[in-house]
């Protein structure tokens, strides 16, 4: 292996798990809930400030209007609300990063939000549309392999291609739906394992024993579990063993 490989590391924050200031030491990469599945002003505003002090690259994590299901009931938007409202959310966290003198460097989309842009293409476009039109400069997180990437392509942006760590994958290389057995990795070893055959390997074991090729770019590791801190200190650990070096995507 190049001992010059490296990978970005990402967390969902300002989504009330409480593990933010913990988890903004570990990653490099952070997105930030932009109040419409959850967060709120000053939540946005303290995840800004220490993402900043811990030099983590500042992400703005927009969702469907759907807090009282977190973001993740399917929503059939036209592409024009998907815009508007994605420019809205972006906006409203770019000015505190503005305010707290940092820069918005990247836009990953939540929950079912983002799984059906995996899927439905006009949505991706949307989405990309919305950044696009914000600041091409920004770079646009989706999953690897899918259609997200290739939306981001056709709308001039820079793509980065996210894995998961603590999910299922299906032989196509999207991710087991939530709904459906296999969906969530609860085994630390197993999530440790598939992390680094995803980085290390570009390559995933599928939930029916296929391999699968991945262009790992980011891995995204959620906050919100019982060993989430526990977690994102070990696979650092493992990956500095492998000598792989943490930065966020240039």
């Amino acid at each position: 292996m190049d001992s010059s490989t490296q990978i970005d590391l990402n967390a969902d924050l300002g989504e009330g798990c409480g593990n933010d200031e913990a988890l903004l030491g570990l990653v490099s990469s952070a997105n930030i809930a932009c109040g419409w599945h959850a967060g709120d002003a000053k939540t946005m505003r303290q995840c800004v400030r220490w993402a900043l002090a811990n030099g983590v690259a500042i992400g703005a994590h927009p969702s469907f209007p759907d807090r009282e299901n977190f973001g993740r009931s399917t929503m059939n938007l036209p592409p024009e609300e998907i815009v508007a409202g994605t420019l809205y959310q972006i906006g409203a966290l770019a000015a505190i990063v503005k305010a707290e003198g940092g820069t918005l460097a990247h836009v990953k989309a939540h929950g079912a939000l983002y799984n059906q842009a995996v899927k439905e293409p006009a949505l991706a476009d949307a989405l990309c549309e919305a950044v696009r039109l914000f600041d091409p400069g920004l770079r646009f997180f989706g999953l690897a392999g899918s259609g997200m990437i290739a939306a981001a392509r056709r709308a001039g942006l820079t793509p980065v291609e996210e894995v998961f760590a603590d999910r299922g994958y299906q032989p196509d290389g999207s991710l087991v739906p939530r709904s459906q057995p296999g969906a969530l990795i609860e085994d630390e070893e197993q999530s440790l394992t598939q992390t680094l055959s995803l980085v290390r390997d570009h390559a995933v074991r599928a939930i029916d024993g296929s391999t699968v090729a991945v262009n790992a770019q980011t891995v995204c590791l959620h906050g919100d579990g019982a060993h989430a801190l526990a977690f994102a200190r070990r696979i650092r650990e493992r990956l500095a063993t492998e000598g792989i070096r943490i930065a966020a995507t240039a």
